[in-house]
C-alpha cells in the first residue's frame, strides 16, 4: 500500500517539476532572446544599470530550471536528501517573495521617493556615450505612455540646462521638435502614468502573484509529501 502511494506521488511529482522546468527553459529562452535581439533596452535605473527585463529573466529562469531540475531527479531516484534539498529552496524562493511582497507594501511612500529620485538621475545619462539602453528606454516609455520627464516635463531642463526636452516627448514627433514650446509637449508626468497603469491592471498582477503563489505550495506539498512516502517505504523494507 505505502508503495502504491509512493508510485503515485512519485509521478504527480516528476510531472510537476517537469512543467516547472520547461517553464524555466521559456522565461531563460525569452530573456536571451531579449538580451539578443533587443540588447539596447536596458534599465531605467542609474544606481542598478544591469537590472534589465533580460538579465532578470535569464536569472529567474536559471534558477527555476535548477530548482525543478533537482525535483525531478529526487522524484526519479526517490532521494530523501534531493527531494529536502528541492523542498527548502523552493521554501526560501516563497519566503523570500513574500518578505519583499509585506516590505513593498509597508514601505510604499519611502520606494516611491527613492524611485523618482533615481529615475531623476538617470535622466543626465540620457543621449550619453554608453548608455544607448537608458536613452532607448526613456524614448519607448515616454512615446507609448504619452508623458515626458519623471514627475515634470520640466525634469528635463535640468538636463539640458535649456527650455528643451527630448523628441519623445512631442505631441507630433519631428526632428528636434523638442525645441518648440511646451504647448507641443506631452504634459503628464510619467512615473505617475506608469503607476496608474499598473494600479489599472493590479487585478491580472494580483491573479499572476496568487497563481505563483499556489504553483509553489503545490510543490512544497509534493515534495514533503513524497519525502513522508520514501521513508514509509524505507521503514517498510527494513
Amino acid at each position: 500500500m505505502a508503495r502504491g502511494c509512493l508510485q503515485g506521488v512519485k509521478f504527480l511529482m516528476f510531472a510537476f517539476n517537469l512543467l516547472f522546468w520547461l517553464g524555466g527553459c521559456g522565461i531563460l529562452g525569452v530573456g536571451i532572446w531579449l538580451a539578443a535581439t533587443q540588447g539596447n533596452f536596458a534599465t531605467l535605473s542609474s544606481s542598478f544599470p544591469s537590472l534589465s527585463a533580460a538579465n532578470l529573466l535569464i536569472v529567474t529562469g536559471t534558477f527555476i530550471m535548477a530548482i525543478g531540475f533537482v525535483g525531478c531527479i529526487g522524484a526519479i531516484k526517490e532521494n530523501k536528501c534531493l527531494l529536502l534539498t528541492f523542498f527548502v529552496l523552493l521554501l526560501l524562493v516563497f519566503l523570500l517573495e513574500a518578505t519583499i511582497t509585506i516590505l513593498f507594501f509597508a514601505y510604499t511612500d519611502k520606494i516611491d521617493r527613492y524611485a523618482q529620485q533615481d529615475l531623476k538621475k538617470g535622466l543626465h545619462l540620457y543621449g550619453t556615450p554608453g548608455n544607448v539602453g537608458l536613452t532607448n528606454a526613456w524614448s519607448i516609455i515616454q512615446t507609448d505612455f504619452r508623458c515626458c520627464g519623471v514627475s515634470n516635463y520640466t525634469d528635463w531642463f535640468e538636463v539640458y540646462n535649456a527650455t528643451r526636452v527630448p523628441d519623445s516627448c512631442c505631441l507630433e514627433f519631428s526632428e528636434s521638435c523638442g525645441l518648440h514650446a511646451p504647448g507641443t509637449w506631452w504634459k503628464a508626468p510619467c512615473y505617475e502614468t506608469v503607476k496608474m497603469w499598473l494600479q489599472e491592471n493590479l487585478l491580472a498582477v494580483g491573479i499572476f502573484g496568487l497563481c505563483t503563489a499556489l504553483v509553489q505550495i503545490l510543490g512544497l506539498t509534493f515534495a514533503m509529501t513524497m519525502y513522508c512516502q520514501v521513508v514509509k517505504a524505507d521503514t517498510y523494507c527494513a
